[in-house]
Order: C-alpha cells, then structure tokens, then sequence
C-alpha cells in the first residue's frame, strides 16, 4: 500500500464569504421564514430567494443565506442553537463550488444528499 502523498494545508483565507442553505417544505416552511427573519434582525447577511423547488444540487426547496467570514464565530453557534428544527447546510465560498459542497461543509440536523454530479455538470459549462 502506498503512502498517502502530505497535502499542504489549505488558508482559510481562500474563503470569500459563507453560504447556508436553510432546507424547508410545506410543513417547516413557516419555521423557515421565521428564522430567515430572526437572521436578517440580528445579522448583517445578504438572504436569497425562496426555491420552493429543488435547484441546483439542492434535493429539496431551501433558501441561501450568504455571510463573511468576520461574523462566522457568532453566526454559526447562534444557527446551532435557534435552527427551529431545520436542516442547514452551511459551506465556504472558495471559488471552487464542487469541493466546497462535496469536502467542506457543516450540517445542521439530518444530512442530505447532494447532487454532486449535477453541480460538476453545471462548473464544467461554465467553464
């Protein structure tokens, strides 16, 4: 067996800002707009549209909450504590979407199955 190559460290510096997806359906989705709204009064965060559809390599509707850096230390232990119930997926925006989604995220309540080979489809056009 071969040794695993030592990878340098990746700089936290590489991170632009923070994206949280607050997952939701017709039964949470008053859960959901509650919290949205409790973001939006004590955070300076730019909050995206409702998707009440899946989009993207979301499976089910959710909403983004974009963040910077500076206020992850308040923002992430105040969602652990007053996330309703949600499932949040909360990543770093590295300009690399795939591992961002696939190597690094935090999840909050159940985890939930991306579609990964969705979103490498979506980078690759883009490309």
């Amino acid at each position: 067996m071969a040794e695993a190559e030592a990878l340098e460290p990746a700089s936290p510096e590489t991170i632009r800002e923070y994206h949280a997806h607050i997952y939701y359906d017709a039964g949470t989705r008053r859960a959901a707009a509650e919290l949205r709204a409790d973001l939006s009064e004590h955070f300076d965060v730019i909050l995206g549209r409702w998707r009440d559809e899946p989009v993207g390599p979301h499976p089910v509707a959710m909403y983004q909450v974009a963040f910077e850096p500076a206020v992850f230390a308040e923002f992430l232990p105040w969602l652990m504590l007053n996330r309703r119930g949600l499932t949040i997926l909360v990543h770093p925006d590295t300009g690399h979407d795939v591992p961002d989604h696939e190597d690094h995220p935090l999840w909050l309540g159940e985890k939930l199955d991306l579609d990964i080979d969705k979103l490498r489809d979506f980078v690759s056009k883009s490309a």
